[in-house]
């Protein structure tokens, strides 16, 4: 449930509305924001402002920075501090009837490799007495992904096919992937460009992101296998990946910073940021098994477990000169807990496929099967204070004919 310390934004479609407009949640309500603003109830907003929450995609509300952000939840906060007044119920609308879109364009999708417990257990796997190669903790690792494959949350994703190669076989075969896996993430949307050449610096780098939302960075893990060296991720990762539809803005999130970790070795200046820049967020990942009508948790693990700030991984991002633009996305990377009910995938709570997990009915999984749905799940804080992300599912379908 959506609170008003929370607001988050997104886009939906609403009945008898000609197109995707902007929106708020608050409770099990989908609010109208740019009903809302024509109608003149966001009066500390710019005409600008305004006529931009009519557009089918936030990037443009975006772009006017933290300025208009800051004035629309204020208008907000102020209509909701006695609870929803009666003149907005024209504004409402139950969330199992509008339509829920991806919040932006992406123009750019970057993916880190961020939380140091999921990277030491899958180099664990390959390297067990080196998990981390030598560069890991001198810098965010990342891949650029497919921002053409990255869906909203309710999208099915079908199964890849690929090239496939088991340890004992001398060639490749191609047919779908036996390995389908998803990854708990979050990633966040940058609301700030900058020009090309002009790098981000670390201090200014918060300033630079809109929000957060959750993230499912869908991998063929044993097309991946194959295919990942010398040059990393291709195919196994460009099919599709999930997006849930609220962005939670800066400010609701700011409550829960926390003490970013120390860092050993020390990190190159132009990455150096102390204080809080870490967030205390409650990940889950819940699967719904194929056939079944009661959800298993898979994992439950936080966002304080990630070793790379996002400042950090933006101003890594950019320190070549790269210019990012208003709606770009970049992903947390799986993010693993230091135990075992704390897991971000099934290439780790299986160890690569050799221990399958047991489900409460006694059937087993090592990957995911055709008809299996997943659900992500993020909530900070409690009560009345708590800023939820809602949902981020997607279920399996069978690999094309």
């Amino acid at each position: 449930m959506f609170t008003a310390a929370n607001l988050p934004l997104g886009i939906a479609r609403i009945p008898r509305q000609p197109t995707p407009r902007a929106v708020t949640a608050y409770k099990e309500q989908v609010i109208d924001l740019a009903a809302m603003a024509a109608d003149g109830h966001l009066p500390s907003l710019t005409d600008v402002a305004r006529e931009l929450l009519a557009r089918p995609v936030l990037n443009f509300f975006m772009a006017l920075g933290k300025p208009a952000r800051v004035a629309l939840r204020k208008d907000l906060q102020e209509l909701l501090k006695n609870g929803l007044p009666a003149f907005m119920a024209e504004y409402c609308h139950p969330m199992l009837q509008v339509q829920m879109q991806l919040p932006v364009w992406v123009p750019n999708y970057t993916d880190f490799y961020s939380s140091e417990h999921h990277a030491t257990n899958v180099g664990k796997l390959f390297r067990p007495d080196n998990p981390l190669l030598p560069n890991w903790k001198t810098m965010p690792i990342a891949y650029h992904g497919r921002a053409s494959s990255i869906v909203v949350s309710g999208t099915d994703v079908r199964r890849p096919s690929g090239q496939l190669k088991t340890p004992e076989a001398e060639a490749p075969i191609f047919g779908p992937t036996r390995r389908l896996d998803y990854e708990l993430e979050t990633a966040f949307i940058v609301g700030k460009s900058n020009p090309q050449g002009e790098p981000i610096s670390i201090e200014d780098a918060e300033d630079h992101i809109y929000g957060m939302l959750l993230f499912n960075d869908w991998s063929a893990r044993d097309i991946q296998a194959w295919e990942y060296q010398p040059l990393g991720p291709f195919g196994a990762k460009n099919f599709s990946s999930v997006a849930s539809p609220w962005i939670i803005t800066s400010e609701a999130l700011e409550p829960f910073k926390i003490q970013s970790p120390a860092q050993d070795p020390a990190v190159l200046p132009y990455l150096q940021l102390a204080g809080k820049h870490h967030y205390d967020i409650t990940l889950e990942a819940w699967l719904l098994p194929a056939g079944h009508t009661k959800e298993v948790l898979l994992g439950r693990t936080n966002h304080k477990h990630l070793y790379w700030s996002q400042a950090q991984q933006l101003a890594h991002h950019t320190v070549t000169g790269c210019n990012m633009e208003v709606g770009d996305l970049c992903g947390s990377g799986t993010i693993s807990g230091p135990t075992p009910d704390a897991l971000g995938c099934l290439l780790e709570a299986t160890q690569g496929g050799k221990t399958p997990i047991t489900l409460p009915d006694g059937t087993t999984r090592t990957f995911l099967q055709d008809g299996d749905e997943i659900i992500l799940r993020g909530y900070a804080g409690a009560a009345d204070a708590r800023v939820d992300f809602g949902e981020c599912r997607s279920k399996v379908l069978p690999a094309k004919a």
